[in-house]
């Protein structure tokens, strides 16, 4: 039951994050440091941004209506954001004047791993 609602509050972490970049693409853009080009810099933000984030909550919401993939999807997000973490973290240690907003990101990537993995850890037993 853990396992579920966690990934309950990821993936409704995830469909908010799809939809301030759907919907606000310029102010989301702005806050990561992004400049849209028109066309087809808008398309991809909306593409990769919002319909990657869209498609992830989905996923992470699937245990709540399948209850029996509840252990893939928690897999599945503990290899994402492990993956999410490791390339943030080279970012970080490469790239310099890094905005707060990428921090704050950082830090709820660092907490879903740190969560799913503790709770994949737990539920070995």
């Amino acid at each position: 039951m853990t396992a579920r609602v966690f990934l309950a509050i990821v993936g409704l972490a995830y469909f908010f994050l799809a939809g301030w970049c759907a919907w606000m693409p310029d102010q989301t853009s702005a806050a990561v440091g992004f400049t849209l080009q028109k066309g087809s810099g808008q398309s991809e933000f909306l593409t990769v941004y919002g319909g990657l984030e869209f498609a992830l909550g989905a996923v992470f919401l699937l245990p709540m209506i399948m209850p029996g993939k509840t252990s893939e999807v928690l897999m599945l997000c503990l290899w994402l954001h492990v993956c999410l973490v490791l390339f943030r973290t080279g970012g970080f240690t490469v790239f310099k004047e890094v905005p707060p907003m990428t921090y704050a990101l950082a830090s709820v990537e660092w907490v879903i791993f740190l969560g799913s993995g503790w709770i994949w850890w737990a539920g070995r037993k």
